[in-house]
């Protein structure tokens, strides 16, 4: 009977560690088939997030304005990227920002791509400005008409001088610049004594772009834009005193063509102002050359009775467009010019100009300083 209950017991203790080896299999398989999904779950998480990071479009080129008003969180930001199609994912680039670290981003309206890298979204919306680096660049000086622009941008690209020409003077082009700048490109450029519609309404600055061969729209439109961008900034002041936008880049296009230094500009536009304040012709010489089309060093006398509406010596006002490209000074002295009695000035041989309240005053400085 005793040899019976030992026999039991053996055989329940064997039956335990038979139970346990059971147990620790399953543990140990259960254990390999989590890892092992961990494993599969973690190199998927890795590349579903690596793949949220990458540009939405490598090849995309159009922008798209995105508008962050203030006080946007990055919550708001995500998903407003993500709805523009700027990003992939709005929660992968919310984490991102959070682990990197980042924040401060600054409100406002950005022309964005989709060809752009998160890091290159994070650090334009903490700059306000777009970063990319671009394949090649144009620079427009200021006071270029648009032939020497034409001329710029064949230097630069493929396109030629006449390929350029042609599409700023296109009716399709310029109904195309009215429709998308409509407070900036009026009908004022128009009117049938213009020589090219859009002289002066291309900005003159440093203009990126990031694929080897844009359209020559592709190139043209951002000056235009930038033109409208800038004169945002006054209409303000442009309403207070009534003038147009056309009337605005007119003016600042002939201090950009006359003055030789920012102290000039604001003098030379008082000149300006107070001639045609009292109704007299503004003859200022560059406008002459204008009307000839040519490039010359010094203007004659005879060059002055050229029949022209540009010609400020035979028309009593401005002339019917700008002459040339405005910058930011010329635009600023043309909104608030210095206040004067000044009717003439007279530039010598260094360049330095010399201004009079009267005619006789003029002709003694003219005799001093060019004879």
């Amino acid at each position: 009977m005793e040899k019976k209950k030992n026999q039991d017991q053996i055989n329940k203790i064997k039956e335990r560690q038979s139970e346990k080896r059971v147990v620790r299999k399953i543990v140990l398989a259960a254990s390999g088939v989590f890892i092992a999904l961990a494993l599969v779950l973690g190199i998927s998480m890795y590349f579903y997030v690596n793949n949220a990071l990458k540009p939405v479009d490598e090849n995309a080129t159009k922008t798209v304005k995105v508008n962050l008003p203030i006080g946007s969180s990055i919550d708001t930001i995500s998903e407003t990227l993500e709805n523009k199609n700027i990003i992939k994912n709005a929660k992968v680039f919310k984490y991102y920002t959070k682990v990197k670290n980042e924040s401060e981003f600054q409100a406002g309206t950005y022309n964005l791509t989709s060809s752009m890298t998160i890091d290159e979204i994070i650090k334009s919306l903490k700059t306000g400005k777009v970063y990319r680096t671009p394949i090649f660049t144009i620079t427009i000086p200021e006071g270029l008409t648009l032939d020497q622009i034409a001329e710029k941008v064949e230097k630069s690209t493929n396109y030629s001088k006449k390929e350029f020409m042609d599409l700023v003077n296109s009716k399709k082009f310029i109904k195309q610049m009215k429709k998308a700048y409509p407070r900036t490109v009026t009908k004022a450029i128009d009117q049938k004594d213009i020589r090219y519609p859009l002289e002066g309404y291309l900005y003159p600055s440093t203009y990126p772009y990031f694929e080897e061969k844009p359209t020559l729209q592709e190139i043209i439109e951002p000056m235009i834009a930038q033109t409208n961008e800038v004169i945002t900034n006054y209409s303000g002041q442009l309403k207070q005193k009534h003038l147009s936008v056309h009337k605005f880049l007119t003016f600042a296009s002939l201090l950009e063509k006359e003055a030789t230094a920012k102290t000039d500009r604001e003098t030379i536009a008082s000149v300006f102002y107070n001639r045609l304040e009292s109704k007299m012709p503004l003859q200022t010489d560059p406008t002459v050359l204008y009307a000839l089309g040519e490039h010359k060093s010094r203007v004659l006398y005879k060059d002055l009775e050229v029949k022209n509406p540009y010609n400020t010596y035979k028309i009593k006002g401005l002339p019917p467009g700008p002459i040339s490209n405005a910058g930011k000074e010329s635009l600023e002295a043309a909104i608030n010019p210095a206040t004067t009695e000044y009717l003439y000035f007279v530039s010598d041989k260094n360049g330095n100009n010399h201004f009079s309240k009267t005619y006789d005053e003029h002709l003694g400085k003219v005799e001093k300083y060019i004879k």
